[in-house]
């Protein structure tokens, strides 16, 4: 039965995936993808579409990104700037375009999908996705999902309000930003001015909105890295646990331990957000538990940074599956490896020349080490790499990731 099962899904496959032939790079009908932002997500999504033979462009606000190393042309911009971009998507006319951050004038994307670009996964979901407030109210207020109280602001007379409304404990977020920048939980009376403070000093674009959430005593938070493909089928990584340190990743691992009860609610939420949402490729849907609670928190709508360990967890990463995604290829199988970890590699300080002796790093058995790339540190923490492992147990697998991560010696 399970025989004759296989061969009527391969079947179906073989009948619903037509994808486009593939160019050649540089050639009349190369096909191109641009990517808006080219990070270390990015740059891993790039390497994963040129072993297709996929003509890559990247595009960043700074010169010799993690993506345009392995790109075959770049670009620096802001892309914030609507004339800006929009010129360099004429320029390059790509068959897709890649939204790998936030900060993205997204009415261009709008215009240029209009036009008959296709934009991954859609523009509707870009610029929904680069405001809190937009997904928000979205996944509260129009899909019914069950979320933490919340309550936006855009002033500071508003934000006093929302925390008064809300009560302490809150959290605080820009409601534009990225890997915890500008977030702060508040708990005390003392802290409210200093949290305006910080959400407007760390917050990405210029709309000054800050979002006050309820803070929840969660048991465990997790991201549900979901595949949407051309044809509308939904499928799901196992789910990834993670740990954050002012909001920003600095663990995970995988398959975080949970009741079959509570993942098939994890992925009702996470595969409602992303049909409404459309289009195709990865989204990173960050959900947190509670007993037996599932609460939608954010989603992305492209790889997640703490997706990065199934660069060794899985048969097929996120950047992979957001490669066949994009191109509307098959994917046949998402087979999880067992126990497995990350651990980001940051440093804080100023350098133009950062070296890195990774000698000791690689000695145990399943572990491997992934440097970024990023051509200078400049104050602050900054991520650099990533250490991965595989291990018996999840534990296991989390110290060996972070033995490797503790190993690499980093010279500024």
């Amino acid at each position: 039965m399970k025989k004759i099962f296989f061969i009527v899904l391969t079947v179906f496959h073989c009948i619903i995936f037509h994808a486009k032939p593939i160019g050649t790079p540089y050639a009349k009908d190369a096909t191109k993808v641009m990517f808006l932002g080219a990070g270390e997500l990015g740059k891993e999504v790039i390497i994963a579409l040129q072993r297709f033979g996929v003509e890559a462009i990247a595009v960043d606000r700074y010169a010799n990104a993690p993506g345009m190393q392995v790109a075959h042309r770049s670009h620096v911009i802001s892309m914030i700037d609507a004339d800006a971009l929009r010129n360099v998507i004429m320029q390059e006319q790509p068959n897709y375009i890649v939204p790998e951050i936030e900060a993205i004038a997204t009415d261009v994307l709008c215009e240029f999908e209009q036009k008959g670009y296709t934009v991954i996964p859609t523009a509707r979901a870009a610029k929904l996705t680069m405001d809190r407030e937009g997904i928000r109210k979205v996944a509260a207020e129009k899909l019914g999902l069950p979320t933490t109280r919340y309550r936006f602001a855009r002033s500071e007379a508003e934000y006093n309000e929302a925390v008064l409304n809300i009560g302490l404990p809150c959290v605080v977020k820009p409601s534009m930003s990225s890997s915890g920048k500008g977030q702060s939980i508040l708990r005390i009376q003392d802290d409210i001015k200093r949290g305006w403070e910080i959400a407007g000093d760390e917050g990405r674009g210029i709309s000054g909105k800050v979002i006050v959430e309820e803070f929840i005593d969660f048991d465990y938070e997790i991201t549900l890295i979901t595949v949407r493909q051309k044809n509308g089928i939904i499928l799901f990584c196992d789910p990834i646990g993670h740990k954050q340190v002012d909001g920003d990743y600095r663990e995970s691992w995988q398959p975080h331990p949970m009741s079959e009860h509570v993942f098939k609610k994890a992925q009702y939420i996470a595969k409602t957000m992303v049909d409404e949402l459309g289009g195709q490729g990865v989204f990173g849907v960050e959900l947190f538990i509670k007993g037996d609670d599932v609460l939608f928190s954010e989603v992305s709508p492209r790889p997640h940074d703490t997706g990065m360990v199934t660069l060794i967890s899985q048969n097929l990463s996120e950047f992979a599956l957001h490669a066949r995604a994009i191109l509307g290829l098959p994917i046949a199988n998402i087979e999880q490896y067992g126990p497995s970890a990350s651990a980001a590699l940051v440093k804080k300080g100023v350098s133009r020349n950062v070296r890195f002796d990774i000698n000791n790093a690689l000695l145990q058995p399943n572990t491997d080490v992934r440097l970024f790339g990023k051509p200078e540190i400049t104050g602050s923490e900054r991520r650099l790499g990533v250490a991965l492992a595989r291990g018996t147990t999840i534990d296991d697998a989390r110290n060996k990731a972070c033995d490797v991560r503790d190993a690499i010696v980093i010279t500024l």
